[in-house]
């Protein structure tokens, strides 16, 4: 294909790009001919408006549906978490500043070249892809996978997002993976380019415009929306404001339907059973998994049950964030999986949030703990959470207790009190056996953060009992 016609299938006349010099302009052809992998300058815009320019890498390019044979490009900034990873049209490329081109791979050639008959005989008749070929087939038909990726399932399948180990994960090809997240939904983390693309921007939500960070798997003609507006309260998702505007003519819903189990001031927590409002927790989750990175999805929510913190206002309960646990959880978890909305992080919602998980444990008369692996905010909130629990109880009480003690007392699990006290230094060996000591350092800190703490938990207000379920309710298949 000419550079001329490779030019304007791309939507663009290369021949009006005055700044460019001559070197540049060929760069900008053979770019357009293979973008996977390249590295150039991007210009990465806010919220806000605010723009600037970021070194970026090619990870995916599709057509858009706004314009025949427009392209955009999928971006991971260098250096940057992934969760600012983004579609972005050809205008924000910037060429002036030079592309660097992906190395190619190097066929390693084999020294011994004496084959037995029978090992070239069994080679020839069973042919094998090699691996330049592979990569190149696999960047060819990328395209249509990832279209495949973004296919939901139907109205009537339900979804839940938990937390899985890594490690207990098979390994699948790129075929088998995108069946089964079109099929089962799995959201594991993995290292597949599948996995690192998103497939909307951004999502409005009530007055706020939030950016989203991963890749979730609302159906398939949502996939090329750059923004996707979903109801505050039912949580339906719509391609248009105006589709929501008018949906909003018509929802009754001014809340999260299941019970009010908390309120004080104007926070609220709701309790949703999963097998009761299926459609609605299906929702919730397909919404949490734009900003969750590491969790499975099921389409089965009936094993769940749902905690959602709202803020109330003359409009309804406004969703802040939740968590779910398991009905019966064989290793004790009191969370499945915890969110705050991007909307409404750094405000302390998520240690309340956490404090509400272990409040609940409190009840049951047990310990418990979040399920594993945590993300990286979750974790930080987590020790954060502890540490202030845990050097809050010591500092009250003039006796000495022990880890069990500790344990009873804030339901928190002894493994993550010892984890605890590890981080923060406060586990000491002295006169041969181990003891807790508090630095000076660790309680003018925790003064410092009891000086700004605005919200907590009061259990007084909780109106709650354990739900116990019998063998046939814990039946979900």
């Amino acid at each position: 294909m000419s550079n001329d016609a490779l030019a304007t299938q791309n939507g663009m006349d290369i021949d009006k790009e005055d700044n460019l010099t001559a070197e540049q302009k060929t760069q900008m052809v053979r770019f357009l001919a293979s973008p996977v992998h390249c590295k150039l300058f991007v210009q990465k815009i806010s919220i806000k408006g605010d723009s600037e320019l970021r070194k970026a890498e090619i990870i995916l390019a599709r057509e858009t549906n706004k314009q025949p044979s427009a392209m955009e490009y999928y971006v991971h900034y260098v250096e940057f978490n992934k969760r600012l990873d983004e579609w972005v049209p050809l205008s924000r490329l910037d060429f002036s500043k030079g592309v660097e081109f992906p190395k190619p791979v190097v066929k390693k050639q084999k020294k011994n070249n004496h084959l037995d008959t029978s090992t070239a005989t069994s080679r020839a008749s069973t042919p094998s892809k090699r691996k330049g070929d592979e990569e190149s087939t696999e960047d060819a038909n990328i395209q249509e996978e990832i279209v495949l990726a973004e296919d939901g399932e139907d109205e009537d399948e339900e979804g839940t997002v938990v937390k899985k180990s890594e490690s207990h994960e098979p390994t699948f090809s790129k075929e088998q993976e995108i069946e089964k997240l079109r099929t089962s939904g799995s959201m594991t983390q993995n290292l597949s380019e599948i996995a690192r693309v998103k497939n909307m921007n951004k999502i409005q939500m009530g007055e706020h415009e939030v950016e989203t960070w991963y890749f979730s798997p609302y159906p398939k003609e949502y996939a090329y929306c750059d923004t996707l507006y979903i109801c505050e309260f039912c949580l339906l998702y719509y391609e248009s404001h105006k589709r929501l505007e008018r949906h909003r003519t018509r929802c009754q819903l001014q809340h999260p339907p299941g019970n009010e189990i908390y309120r004080k001031d104007d926070i609220s927590f709701f309790e949703i059973d999963g097998r009761k409002q299926k459609t609605w927790c299906r929702n919730l989750c397909l919404l949490s998994k734009l900003f969750l990175d590491h969790k499975m999805l099921y389409y089965d929510v009936d094993p769940f049950l749902f905690y959602c913190m709202t803020k109330r206002d003359e409009l309804g309960c406004h969703l802040i964030g939740y968590f779910s646990k398991e009905k019966e959880s064989a290793d004790n978890y009191n969370v499945a999986c915890i969110l705050t909305l991007p909307q409404y992080q750094r405000h302390g919602y998520g240690k309340l949030l956490i404090a509400f998980s272990y409040e609940l444990s409190k009840v049951e008369g047990r310990t418990g703990s979040p399920e594993k692996p945590l993300s990286d905010l979750g974790l930080m909130s987590y020790r954060a959470y502890w540490t202030d629990t845990i050097v809050g109880y010591l500092l009250s009480t003039t006796e000495e207790v022990t880890i069990e003690e500790i344990s009873q007392k804030t339901s928190i699990t002894t493994q993550d009190i010892l984890h605890t006290l590890q981080s923060i230094g406060a586990l000491k060996y002295y006169r041969g056996q181990h003891i807790i000591c508090l630095g000076d350092k660790v309680v003018e800190q925790w003064e410092k953060i009891q000086q700004k703490k605005k919200r907590f938990i009061s259990p007084e207000k909780l109106d709650w009992k354990p739900i116990h379920f019998t063998s046939s309710q814990l039946r979900f298949l």
